[in-house]
């Protein structure tokens, strides 16, 4: 009986590996690459994901802004200029 269980169960797991891209062993190495990975990052470097992002994100912020916001700066003024310079009507009083 315990021997017809286990092929049962080696059965069920060959057939759960068949629809898989990876054996269970590379997917083990896999995870252990990445966790050790992980804990060298962590120990080694106190950066958080925030200040990652923030490092990597800067440089095309910068690009973007140089890049755009001359032009928006000189649009947006230049709408300004034109609503402060428009003659403004004055109302005449009429006498009745």
């Amino acid at each position: 009986m315990v021997q017809v269980l286990s092929v049962q169960a080696q059965e069920m797991v060959e057939g759960e590996q068949r629809g898989r891209l990876i054996s269970s062993e590379v997917n083990n190495a896999v995870h252990a690459a990445f966790n050790a990975l992980a804990q060298t990052v962590l120990v080694n470097n106190s950066r958080t994901l925030e200040d990652l992002l923030r490092e990597m994100l800067q440089p095309a912020l910068k690009a973007w802004l140089d890049d755009n916001l001359p032009g928006m700066v000189e649009r947006l003024v230049r709408v300004e200029i034109e609503q402060i310079s428009k003659p403004r009507r004055v109302a005449i009083p009429t006498s009745a």
